[in-house]
């Protein structure tokens, strides 16, 4: 069966490279994907756009990944998040202050990536078929 259902995803990612990279990955397992280089750039989007999920690193300058889950929550509550980081402290208080959001430890296989989007997007994916 195949899904005609396409997640919009937005990416919030600082590091140019790893934005490119997890664009392209997630653009080529089938997604729609929007990316910003910042916490603030992603608000705007947020507001003007319907988005299935936030995917955000959490240590961005400007505004980090936990701030913007946040507002995320608060604009576009329908809006799933997870998190992406290489710093071990900051996915424990990720995951005290945004505990129903998954968070992928760096370094990471990009099947997994797609597998851990999939596995959150799954409700909406399975609603489609």
């Amino acid at each position: 069966m195949t899904n005609t259902f396409r997640a919009r995803i937005l990416l919030a990612e600082d590091d140019e490279a790893m934005r490119a990279y997890l664009d392209r990955a997630l653009t080529n397992a089938g997604f729609h994907v929007d990316s910003v280089d910042r916490g603030t750039a992603a608000i705007p989007m947020l507001q003007d756009n319907e988005y299935d999920l936030l995917l955000s690193d959490i240590v961005m300058p400007e505004m980090d990944g936990i701030e913007l889950a946040q507002r995320c929550n608060e604009i576009s509550p329908a809006t799933k998040v997870m998190f992406i980081t290489g710093f071990a402290a900051v996915t424990l208080k990720a995951s005290r202050e945004q505990p129903q959001a998954k968070v992928l430890s760096k370094p990471f296989h990009l099947k997994d990536l797609v597998l851990e989007v999939e596995r959150v997007l799954d409700d909406r994916l399975s609603a489609s078929l």
